[in-house]
């Protein structure tokens, strides 16, 4: 099973794309500006997208990528996400007013799209791949994934506060990568706490939750361009002074579009 990172921004800017990994050819994780990045044939291999939540910087190219690649398929796009995020789209996005209701057209009958409500706890199974639906604390309704082929899951938090949920079912897994957010700098930790966030000292707290023993490369994403070099090094200062605890480390580094693990 390959991953590759399309984006993992928290924002746009010059060679900032925002979050999507595509998982083989075929199973897209949150549909983020990095979309725009692959070619025709590319996205038009993607049968499957899974969203973490309704934010516009996890959803942005769906429904442009929808109308690239529509006419080419001969079966729908499968939409995999929660109730909320499923209503949200369709209230305010597939609505007819910012974009054509692809869920309707060309017929009810044979749409580009279609819907699938998903849960915390679901195991969706993709042509060799299973893919579990975890908790998330964020300000809209919102999950993370684990992904597996069978030899470690490659897990995403999406976008989350402090998540005690999380970390009870992660420290039961066999994890090969942790893909976790850090959106602001800790001078912003108030206005990460209060948009359901996360900032280094947060990070720190959550990383806690690991059980002793347990070790595993940890990306952050979803750093503001703004801040991400204030991000990283309020991080690395964390590293140097160890404020995980005594005798604990972590292998933490920054995750980059283009990335690809291979699992």
């Amino acid at each position: 099973m390959k991953v590759r990172v399309l984006g993992c921004s928290g924002a746009i800017a010059k060679d900032c794309r925002t979050t999507s990994f595509l998982i083989d050819d075929d199973v897209l994780i949150d549909a983020g500006t990095g979309v725009g990045d692959l070619a025709l044939e590319e996205m038009r291999g993607i049968n499957h997208v899974l969203l973490t939540h309704s934010h516009l910087d996890h959803v942005a190219a769906l429904p442009l990528m929808i109308d690239a690649i529509a006419s080419q398929r001969t079966a729908p796009v499968k939409i995999h996400a929660l109730a909320g995020t499923i209503a949200a789209l369709k209230s305010h996005i597939f609505n007819n007013v910012i974009w054509p209701d692809f869920s309707r057209i060309p017929t009810p009958q044979a749409p580009f799209i279609t819907f699938h409500e998903i849960q915390v706890g679901q195991t969706l199974d993709f042509t060799g791949k299973r893919i579990e639906v975890l908790p998330a604390v964020h300000t809209v309704p919102a999950v993370g994934y684990a992904v597996t082929a069978g030899r470690g899951c490659w897990i995403f938090t999406g976008d989350t506060e402090r998540n005690p949920a999380f970390w009870r079912r992660i420290n039961q897994m066999n994890v090969a990568a942790l893909i976790i957010e850090t959106a602001f700098s800790n001078r912003e930790k108030e206005l990460a706490r209060r948009s359901l966030h996360l900032s280094p000292l947060a990070l720190a707290e959550e990383l806690d939750c690991i059980d002793k023993g347990k070790s595993f490369p940890i990306y952050i994403t979803h750093t503001k361009p703004a801040e991400t070099e204030l991000i990283m090094a309020e991080i690395q200062r964390f590293d140097q002074t160890q404020p995980f605890g005594p005798n604990v480390t972590h292998d933490i580094r920054w995750l980059r579009a283009g990335q690809e693990f291979d699992l």
